[in-house]
């Protein structure tokens, strides 16, 4: 079906679960409407500045973005020294669609937010976080997963 008039701008689409507004200032505003993305790239910063690009699942619970990673990952070792970080939505790949925005970004230990926070990864994603979570349980990696807080910061909107 690679003919088909539509292919395109679903291939565009794919990653999109509704429409978007960019320009909304509130903190609130953004993780909400950052959440209808499937994906989402978490820029991390290196002691020397260079910027980390990473594409991520995430989710958002009371306004604030979480993610979860392998806990002797990269970007844990980078926000574990400085919480600065960048968002922006993106494809599986980690082709950004979106302007950056600053946020700040920290590990939480807390066993109730990490509970909320992947009850609401396992509904936006379903059956692959289920498929997911069955394979780390299995393997052992989940004990070692790290979650992420982010919070959005006001009106910082930079270019892309």
């Amino acid at each position: 079906m690679p003919n088909h008039p539509l292919t395109a701008s679903r291939r565009l689409q794919k990653n999109v679960v509704g429409p978007c507004a960019y320009d909304l200032g509130t903190p609130m505003d953004a993780a909400v409407d950052l959440d209808r993305h499937r994906y989402l790239s978490l820029a991390t910063f290196r002691s020397t500045g260079a910027m980390v690009q990473t594409p991520v699942w995430f989710t958002v619970v009371d306004g604030k973005l979480f993610v979860f990673t392998a806990g002797d990952s990269g970007k844990v070792k980078r926000l574990r020294r400085a919480s600065r970080a960048r968002i922006s939505p993106c494809d599986a790949r980690g082709n950004v669609s979106g302007p950056w925005r600053d946020v700040t970004a920290r590990i939480v230990t807390d066993p109730s937010v990490i509970a909320r926070a992947s009850a609401a990864m396992r509904t936006k994603y379903g059956g692959q976080a289920r498929l997911l979570d069955l394979f780390s349980w299995l393997t052992g990696r989940i004990r070692r997963r790290a979650w992420i807080e982010i919070e959005v910061e006001e009106e910082s909107t930079m270019p892309s």
